[in-house]
């Protein structure tokens, strides 16, 4: 689908005026945080004012449940703040999971044009091309600094670009979770041998590792994880971190919590724009929507990274939550499946040895450098515990 009606881009506003709209203040949010319907902002009708010009109305789907910590509450800053940015000429109405499309329909609905931009993981969409998974996440791979660092100088936004265009969209990250958690189980894992027959919910490259470990991987959104997790419909499940998955509940309906999130070093989160759409925008809304992608990515990254630890001590301290880590060996068996399983989607076609190849010097380097200066570092913080303590 081309340009559709709604499209009314009738005259190009200047990018002085989006500079000045971008730093406006406003006393009223432009989004209905519970309906996710957006409010124009900025009175003036007067000649030559920026809302003198057709307003964009967009719709924005999401692979979130409603008002979900996050994650679907950031889909909806997002919205916010373009519809700020621009003075109200781009309006984005928010649907949740199941309100325009089920959850794992978002990419198809941008891709045909029934949708103007998803938000959500690109794992979620490996069906398509096998690729996705490493604009998702990697198990073992770039954790979300590093993952900014090969997009924007390992040449990896622009084999973002090229793969998601031959579906007609734009992608762009708006979100990180930081390093996740390994997943909530009911039966302690000791040994490689306790993957066998797991049915664990674990979409993406997660899953094709735990297959490989003799388990059955599950898709699910994150809305139907818990009653299938109540009911034994699945023996484990990995969703985000502590923060997100007290506010589901898992603690409720399972024992055992594992760290780290081998398979998800960070969940990247994408805004897929679809391409007809963004093309029409003009060079300073394009510039706008970007920087605000990566504002957000930044600002998750720190609300994850704030949240997760206080959620922690709840599920520890008020619930009884029983914390584990995966033994040494499992944690090596893991790391060489995924490493071969990495290099098979690598064999797929061109493109995906030229994502594959940017990728894994990307990753080699990220690792030469963290072994000279973070690892040392956390190593050495941790010899001390007189930093952190309250006065």
């Amino acid at each position: 689908m081309k340009r559709r009606s709604f499209l009314k881009k009738t005259a190009t506003v200047g990018a002085g005026t989006l500079a000045a709209g971008a730093l406006a203040s406003c006393s009223e949010s432009p989004v209905d945080p519970n309906s996710g319907t957006y409010k124009n902002v900025g009175a003036s009708s007067s000649s030559g004012s920026q809302n003198s010009q057709p307003s964009i109305d967009l719709k924005m789907v999401t692979t979130w449940p409603k008002n979900f910590p996050g994650l679907g509450t950031r889909a909806v800053e997002f919205a916010e703040d373009i519809n700020k940015a621009t003075n109200g000429r781009i309006r984005i109405r928010v649907y949740a999971a199941e309100e325009l499309v089920p959850a794992l329909q978002s990419f198809d609905a941008v891709s045909q044009g029934n949708a103007d931009i998803y938000h959500g993981p690109d794992y979620y969409w490996q069906g398509k091309h096998t690729m996705f998974n490493f604009f998702g996440a990697v198990p073992f791979g770039l954790t979300a600094t590093e993952m900014t660092q090969w997009l924007q100088y390992g040449g990896g936004q622009a084999l973002w670009d090229e793969l998601s265009g031959r579906f007609n969209v734009k992608p762009m990250l708006c979100n990180a979770t930081g390093i996740q958690m390994g997943g909530w189980f009911n039966k302690e894992i000791n040994s490689v041998e306790d993957f066998q027959g797991l049915k664990m919910r674990i979409p993406g490259f997660g899953g094709e590792i735990i297959k490989r470990m003799g388990g059955t991987p599950v898709t699910l959104p994150g809305g139907e994880i818990f009653l299938s997790l109540s009911q034994g419909n699945i023996d484990a499940t990995e969703w985000i971190g502590p923060w997100n998955d007290l506010a589901l509940g898992f603690h409720q309906v399972a024992r055992y919590y594992y760290t780290s999130g081998y398979h998800e070093p960070s969940a990247s989160v994408c805004a897929g724009w679809n391409l007809d759409v963004w093309n029409s925008l003009s060079d300073s809304e394009r510039v706008i929507i970007e920087a605000l992608a990566e504002k957000h990515y930044a600002r998750s990254l720190a609300e994850f990274n704030a949240r997760n630890a206080n959620a922690l001590r709840t599920l520890v301290n008020d619930h009884g939550v029983e914390t584990r880590q995966f033994p040494p060996e499992v944690m090596k068996a893991l790391a060489d499946i995924a490493a071969d399983i990495a290099a098979d989607m690598g064999r797929t076609d061109d493109i995906s040895a030229r994502i594959y190849t940017s990728y894994m010097e990307t990753l080699s380097e990220a690792k030469e450098w963290a072994a000279v200066a973070d690892e040392p570092y956390y190593a050495a913080r941790r010899l001390s515990d007189k930093f952190g303590q309250a006065l």
